[in-house]
């Protein structure tokens, strides 16, 4: 089995080497057929622009990957000697692509002749000639060609012209960070450094040189910033950027070295351009925990968030602020009215995102703040007819319940205002209010008066069943005097319309002597059935045929068809009976529901207020009136979908209750619907508390630890920045804020050993996944006491994985070590894999293979824990089409066991609330929820039993695309069996 899986690898490798085994530098697409003849004929005798032509052509064809050896001669003898300018560049990309060393790796012998090209193009008096042929020599790697052109690359670091010494200058980094290239250029650092200090003029040059001396010279680099500081403020933008990478790249090799920079960030601050400004904020937070600091890093990042029109720039920005958020929190609460602006923007991704974090930010101090602001934004969208502005009205709704959840005291403020949109034709936004209003009339008593009289007066507008139950239920809770109680039964009797829903039909005989008539008495009787006489009376007299007089003063003639006539009817039918007639019966049950616990109630307490005894037991008859009314049109199969039986069910007992008031529970029509509702709220505000007690929660120090006195800290020559950050350096030292034994441990968990004790390589892999890219850093060992030449790290991937580029070769001495790093892109969350090899060249033998262990990458990396309402949850549930059932198979007993076992494996956050999850009935139901860094959103439903000590059932997996279903279902798979580790 191995032989045959190291034999599946090489097969797989040979086909990958194919493609990567030469870095591609251009792409160009020709999907034109060509001979070499043509091109050659055209070469020979044609003029400039017939060669340029055939040069194009012959390069389109090289990048397809066909082979024309026969045309270079013909391009030596032909193409080099011309003077031609636009000849000469397309003869450089020409000579980039084409192969240069044989089967062995050696120059093949004719590359001597564009050597001397080479050579001459770097003299040639033209700069763009000069420019092109530097920029050429950056992409070539082969030593032999370049060693002849070194004396001319640095002569022209000394051209007139500012192109030819930027590109000269690019030339040298290129060259000195080949394998070997020290001994190319060996004083390449001390030459560029003169060349820095020499006065050169030309932004772009000098900030390629600073780049040569950052990435190969570090030290020369920091000596030739801190010799110039006074001028950093006044280089340019390009400049500046590399000054703040080098000085993110110092600290975090020697942090102790911060207090010399942070001086340089602040000044550049100050600057105009806004990239810079963006690399300072990004600076400042890596390197310092000042409060000073965060604050003018948050203050760079709200600038941007409202300059930049760029939606990109602005969701980079929103990220970044999330960050800084979730780190310093006390700090980023200041800001929370600038971060507010973002809302502005008519762009949901950043309205949500900017929504999201300024919730997390509200505190008592600028709650008022908030929701004033958020009052107006909704007030703005209502005159909004965008695309999304209903979407963006329900986010809206959401932000100001969760504000008026967390403050109780400024629900009062916004409830009038957010009950207007109740009727609102985005069901979704009125079904939100309905909840907040809801949750506010049962957390505010002093509310309930004000919300019940309003919500009556706009009962007539709401149109959706879900809306109009959330609302009954209200109604029915909160009507607690006779004068409410009456008021509520009037607005429902309106609603609902006249009794009965309908009439028997005629029988048919009855109408067969005129077809018209019969037609006619249809739909007058379907009208009286289903609409009422008023109703009815109305739409015949808008039915009526007869002349029209017009604006201008002519006669029109007026029909009306039977569809019309249902259409007309339909657009002036009350809500609630439109909603019933529709074949809604599960409203039906809630009406019944709501008429019951008014009419009890209202018995109870129609002594004590003076009610006679006949007018209670009128409204107690009207109100089993209308039940029985429903019940008689879910039974008649009159409606567009028939009666459930559930629904049936439940009005009946609505019924038996009416009819026998004193022998019903009295407690649980009128009371213990809301002792459950206020037990979720309790819960929902515990969950809410103890998740911001772990976000609040502080390290605990030790009796013997460090007592840091703030003023007694010299403060001879440091900034308030350098003061704090001293401090906070401290504090975390001394509080063991900082990277603990869990981290260190983790890191040492993501080490994968890729090769045996006893090959001739030892190879181990430090895996980091970040968002979309994966790097892996492998350190290589050389076991032999041989030198290892031209050792190569060669990987390929399976799955939605991409490797960026071929890393390059490198020689082992025996017994040294080898760091290399190979990025890999990642494109979506399944679960890929990473496989490949070690080939190196040894004085006993030409070439030597290592085979490596396979990498899997876990979706684990990728998901994290997230929250959502449970609305939410639902209609994606509704919402993806992608499932994934997976039988449950463990050797769990317990059904609650096996539930923490799946929350912990799949790294998901259990929506379930914890009350709903106590008690001991065998069978267990609960909601899992996660997020990918790709935005993806994972829905997992656990629903199982425990029947003698086995534990049975599903899991259910959703998502809106493939890779994360079927990925999460095999983790799930995986694990489910393991058995859990008791806490």
């Amino acid at each position: 089995a191995r032989v045959r899986q190291r034999c599946r690898v090489h097969v797989a490798m040979a086909t990958v080497n194919a493609v990567v085994e030469r870095g591609c530098t251009m792409l160009v697409h020709y999907d034109k057929s060509v001979s070499s003849t043509e091109i050659k004929d055209a070469l020979e005798s044609g003029s400039a622009h017939e060669k340029a032509e055939a040069m194009k052509k012959a390069i389109a064809i090289l990048l397809s990957g066909e082979q024309m050896p026969q045309i270079f001669i013909t391009i030596v003898r032909f193409v080099l000697p011309s003077e031609d300018k636009y000849v000469q560049k397309l003869l450089l990309l020409y000579m980039e692509i084409i192969e240069k060393t044989d089967a062995q790796g050696k120059l093949l012998p004719e590359m001597i002749l564009i050597c001397q090209n080479l050579r001459n193009n770097l003299q040639h008096p033209n700069e763009f000639l000069r420019g092109a042929t530097l920029r050429f020599l950056c992409r070539i790697q082969e030593p032999e060609i370049l060693e002849p052109l070194i004396p001319s690359i640095i002569a022209c670091l000394e051209h007139r012209h500012s192109f030819v010494r930027r590109n000269a200058v690019m030339c040298m980094d290129r060259i000195y960070q080949m394998p070997g290239g020290d001994m190319l250029l060996m004083d390449a650092p001390e030459t560029i450094e003169r060349f820095l200090q020499g006065g050169e003029s030309d932004l772009g040059t000098r900030r390629n040189a600073f780049l040569m001396l950052y990435n190969n010279a570090q030290d020369r680099a920091v000596n030739f910033l801190m010799s110039n500081l006074e001028q950093v403020a006044n280089w340019g933008d390009i400049l500046q950027n590399v000054v703040l990478d080098l000085i993110r790249k110092v600290c975090r090799n020697d942090p102790s070295q911060k207090g010399r920079y942070i001086k340089i960030i602040l000044t550049l601050l100050s600057t105009n351009n806004t990239s810079v400004i963006y690399e300072c904020a990004n600076t400042l937070v890596a390197l310092s925990s000042a409060p000073t600091a965060i604050k003018a890093a948050g203050n760079c990042y709200c600038q941007l968030l409202v300059s930049q029109s760029d939606n990109n720039v602005k969701l980079i920005v929103l990220d970044r602020i999330a960050e800084l958020k979730d780190a310093h929190r006390y700090v980023m609460q200041e800001m929370v009215m600038d971060i507010l602006r973002a809302v502005s923007t008519p762009n949901v991704d950043i309205r949500k995102k900017a929504l999201d974090i300024v919730l997390d930010l509200v505190t008592g101090r600028n709650i008022d703040e908030v929701v004033a602001a958020l009052k107006k934004e909704i007030q703005k969208s209502q005159t909004d007819t965008g695309e999304k502005a209903g979407e963006y009205r329900q986010m809206l709704v959401q932000a100001v319940h969760r504000c008026a959840v967390r403050f109780p005291g400024v629900a009062g403020a916004v409830v009038n205002l957010l009950m207007d949109f109740l009727g609102d034709a985005n069901t979704g936004t009125a079904f939100d209010v309905a909840m907040f209003v809801r949750e506010i009339a049962q957390t505010n008593p002093d509310l309930r008066d004000q919300i019940l009289r309003q919500m009556l007066d706009c009962f007539f507008s709401i149109r959706s069943s879900r809306v109009c139950g959330t609302c009954l239920w209200i109604v029915g809770e909160f009507s607690l005097t006779t004068a409410q109680i009456e008021e509520s039964l009037e607005t429902l009797k309106q609603s609902l319309g006249p009794t009965p829903f309908f009439t028997q039909k005629k029988k048919h005989s009855q109408w067969e002597a005129d077809p018209e008539e019969d037609d006619q008495a249809t739909r007058d009787q379907y009208g009286k059935r289903h609409f009422g006489e008023a109703s009815h009376d109305s739409m015949k007299e808008q039915k009526k045929k007869g002349p029209v007089v017009l604006a201008d003063g002519s006669y029109a003639t007026q029909t009306a068809s039977s569809a019309d006539v249902r259409a007309l009817a339909e657009a002036q039918v009350p809500n609630l009976r439109a909603l019933v007639l529709a074949g809604d019966f599960f409203l039906a049950s809630v009406v019944s529901t709501t008429l019951t616990k008014l009419a009890m109630r209202y018995i109870n307490i129609a002594a004590d207020a003076g009610v006679a005894p006949a007018d209670a037991n009128r409204l107690h008859a009207e109100c089993m009136l209308y039940i029985v009314c429903m019940i008689r049109l879910g039974e008649s199969g009159e409606t567009p979908t028939p009666m459930d039986s559930d629904s049936n069910d439940r009005m009946m007992v609505c019924i038996k209750t009416l009819a026998k008031p004193q022998e019903a529970d009295v407690d649980v029509w009128l009371s213990a619907c809301r002792s459950a509702y206020d037990g979720l709220i309790a819960d929902r505000a515990k969950q809410k508390e103890d998740e911001e007690a772990e976000k609040d929660q502080r390290p605990i120090s030790q009796a013997d630890d460090l007592i840091d006195f703030y003023h007694l800290k010299s403060r001879k020559g440091m900034s308030q920045v350098e003061i704090e950050d001293a401090v906070a350096t401290d504090l975390k030292r001394a509080t063991g804020f900082g990277a603990g034994k869990d981290e260190k441990k983790s890191a040492l968990e993501r080490v994968i050993q890729l090769t045996g004790f006893s090959d001739p390589v030892y190879a181990e892999a430090y895996v980091t996944v970040h968002q979309y890219d994966i790097v892996m850093d492998v350190t290589v060992v050389n076991r032999t006491n041989e030198v290892q030449q031209n050792l190569a790290l060669e990987l390929a991937t399976m799955g939605d994985l991409k490797l960026v580029e071929r890393p390059q070769n490198h020689t082992l001495g025996p017994g040294e070590t080898k760091h290399i790093r190979a990025n890999i892109k990642v494109s979506s969350t399944e679960t890929g894999v990473i496989f490949g090899n070690i080939v190196y060249e040894s004085t006993g033998s030409d070439r030597n293979v290592v085979v490596l262990n396979d990498v899997h990458i876990d979706i684990m990396d990728y998901i994290s824990p997230a929250w959502c309402e449970d609305n939410k949850f639902r209609s994606m549930w509704a919402e993806f089409e992608w499932e994934n059932k997976v039988a449950v198979n463990t050797t769990i007993k317990t059904v609650r066991e096996f539930l923490d076992h799946i929350v912990e494996s799949t790294n998901m956050r259990c929506l379930t609330p914890p009350s709903a999850l106590e008690g001991d009935c065998g069978y267990l139901a609960a909601n899992l929820y996660a997020k990918s860094v790709f935005g993806e959103d994972a829905l997992v439903n656990v629903s199982v039993e425990e029947q003698d000590g086995v534990v049975s059932g599903f899991i259910r997996i959703r998502s809106k695309t493939q890779g994360i279903a079927l990925s999460l279902g095999d983790k799930i798979t995986l694990k489910q069996r393991a058995k859990a580790v008791p806490k």
